[in-house]
């Protein structure tokens, strides 16, 4: 894949991403009651909703953040070089996951911490 290509796609889901963020930052709607009552009830479950979205906001966060270092990385001619320790990644760990700013070595010892 060209390095143009690249940039498309990974703009592309930035936009995604970002778009999938705000949708789950927005605030509550008015007179929306969230409480952690005794009872399991509307305002419980609420509650229960919003930590889900909460976590999977967090989730966005991070992917939009390994999305933004890609972009970095096209700008700096530094794309498909591993940031941890210089290696080229491989051809089919950038086709499957664009965003990828580590090889699958350094990856792996990072999700290991």
């Amino acid at each position: 894949m060209r390095l143009e290509e690249v940039q498309i796609l990974l703009k592309a889901r930035r936009r995604q991403l970002a778009e999938e963020l705000a949708e789950l930052t927005k605030p509550p709607e008015a007179g929306s009651n969230l409480s952690f009552g005794k009872r399991i009830g509307e305002g419980t479950t609420e509650a229960v909703e919003r930590i889900s979205s909460t976590a999977a906001a967090r989730s966005i966060a991070a992917a939009l953040a390994e999305v933004d270092r890609a972009l970095v990385k096209v700008d700096e001619g530094t794309y498909g070089l591993c940031d941890d320790c210089g290696v080229p990644i491989s051809s089919e760990r950038l086709e499957a996951m664009p965003s990828a700013t580590r090889c699958v070595t350094c990856s792996a010892r990072r999700s290991a911490h």
